[in-house]
């Protein structure tokens, strides 16, 4: 199943498509009370699944939402928590990232990067990503596959790391190259406001199949950048779940983002970073894109 948040009517309604995303249900017309899908998610979402499973097999049609002429926004569009994040995360992105900057990125990677990205509110596709003119030098996409924890748990081992995930989303981490390495941290550089356009929704598990077998990609004004498959991921998503949760609690609704490939701007030569006007598509098979624009 998919799960999208929409706009209709100034209210910002949770939804559920059965069919991939041709047509869908708000929750509450099959009998669900969540305000939205992060409180679906923190609220024993698994066991949810499969009611609704069920209950939209007889689902009265004339409730159903066209999803193609739907205003839709960020699936979870405002976080509890920051996201995680997975730096430098595929060995093609390691190489590139210390050829534009070897002070502030290394090509040897023996530990997982983590950090957070400070997200007051997360965008939708089709929403602006602001230039900040005098702020922001070195302005770039990242696209990366979101993981959704759909239980809490803590101290998760690799076997049963995957049935903690609810689903599956596209992030455009977007970047300030600039505040990035200035600062020798990444949470300023990559946590301004408008710099997590997220969606089209969250697919579940069942539907998705292998994660880490999908074809990821991103274009700027129609060129292919990025091309790579999440199967080149350095750490995997049992892996990052077993080392994060090994010492933290990993609450029901956590956005983990799980690197990028290479072909991001900083690794032109020279640099091909976002200028305004320029339209970014993060696309990843059997998810959809997500596309914004440089504002």
């Amino acid at each position: 199943m998919r799960f999208y948040t929409i706009e209709a009517e100034g209210k910002y309604l949770p939804v559920v498509s059965a069919d991939g995303g041709k047509t869908g249900y708000v929750l509450s017309d099959l009998g669900f009370n969540d305000k939205d899908i992060a409180e679906f998610v923190r609220d024993n979402a698994e066991d949810k699944v499969k009611k609704i499973s069920e209950v939209i097999k007889t689902a009265d049609s004339s409730k159903a939402v066209d999803m193609q002429s739907a205003k839709i926004c960020a699936p979870i569009m405002h976080p509890d928590q920051d996201i995680i994040c997975l730096g430098i995360n595929y060995k093609d992105h390691a190489a590139e990232s210390a050829k534009f900057d070897k002070d502030a990125f290394s090509d040897k990677i023996d530990y997982t990067i983590y950090f957070g990205k400070h997200v007051a509110y997360a965008s939708a596709s089709g929403d602006p990503i602001p230039l900040y003119e005098g702020l922001v030098e070195g302005l770039d996409y990242e696209s990366e596959l979101g993981v959704v924890i759909g239980t809490t748990c803590k101290a998760v081992s690799k076997e049963d790391a995957m049935s903690k995930v609810f689903g599956y989303t596209i992030i455009n981490d977007v970047s300030a190259r600039n505040l990035q390495t200035r600062h020798k941290q990444w949470l300023l550089g990559k946590g301004l406001d408008g710099f997590t356009p997220m969606g089209p929704c969250i697919v579940t598990p069942d539907e998705l199949g292998d994660p880490e077998d999908l074809e990821i990609s991103s274009l700027v004004n129609g060129e292919l950048r990025q091309h790579s498959n999440t199967g080149l991921m350095i750490q995997t998503i049992p892996g990052a779940i077993t080392e994060l949760s090994a010492g933290m609690t990993l609450k029901a609704g956590t956005i983990i983002a799980t690197g990028t490939p290479s072909g991001v701007g900083m690794g032109f030569t020279p640099p091909k970073f976002l200028n305004k006007g320029d339209r970014v598509i993060c696309r990843i098979e059997g998810i959809g894109e997500i596309e914004n624009y440089v504002e």
